[in-house]
């Protein structure tokens, strides 16, 4: 399966000029985000794709609706597949927000207020990222499947501290993992 980090965030941009959290609640992508979005779908093109699973970060879904439509997928969305809650950042939108702003996802699954009250620790993303390798398992050809999440996520599922929209192919079987993309300026 493939892992994508989701693209270029307001929040990102904001903390990597500060090192400080801005404040920023579930922020939405940049311009240079959106690009990178398109990057990780010429890709991923020709691989056969039939699954896309996405968090619920505003973020995460901005990047794999591009992704989507490039490769013609129905998107998934997938709580498990959330951000560590360290930062404002880590504040979801209620569903019957992401509901409007994305009427065509089916959302039911998810709880109103879906995101960590409290900060996760690595145990905590230790913990959700073993539960989607479990789910990914199960999948009946994990080949042919993508998944946009977060950094820490990805990070907890492979070890690899991996830029924005980066693509990483991993086997929930074994375990492995290889990055696709090279590191991006900031």
């Amino acid at each position: 399966m493939f892992l994508i980090r989701h693209g270029q965030s307001e929040f990102n941009v904001a903390f990597a000029q500060t090192r400080t959290d801005p404040g920023i609640v579930d922020p939405g992508l940049t311009d240079l985000g959106r690009t990178q979005a398109l990057a990780a779908a010429a890709l991923l093109a020709g691989r056969g794709l039939v699954r896309l699973i996405a968090s619920p970060y505003s973020r995460a879904l901005q990047t794999a609706s591009i992704i989507a439509e490039v490769l013609e997928l129905p998107i998934e969305v997938q709580p498990v597949l959330g951000e560590h809650a360290f930062f404002t950042c880590d504040i979801g939108s209620p569903r019957s927000e992401l509901q409007k702003r994305w009427p065509h996802l089916a959302l039911d699954h998810v709880p109103e207020i879906w995101w960590p009250d409290t900060e996760i620790d690595e145990d905590g993303v230790t913990l959700r990222a073993a539960e989607f390798r479990a789910i990914a398992r199960g999948f009946e050809d994990h080949t042919r499947v993508a998944s946009v999440s977060h950094w820490g996520f990805i990070r907890a599922m492979t070890g690899h501290e991996v830029d924005n929209c980066a693509v990483v192919e991993f086997d929930p079987e074994s375990g492995s993992s290889v990055c696709l993309t090279k590191a991006q300026p900031a």
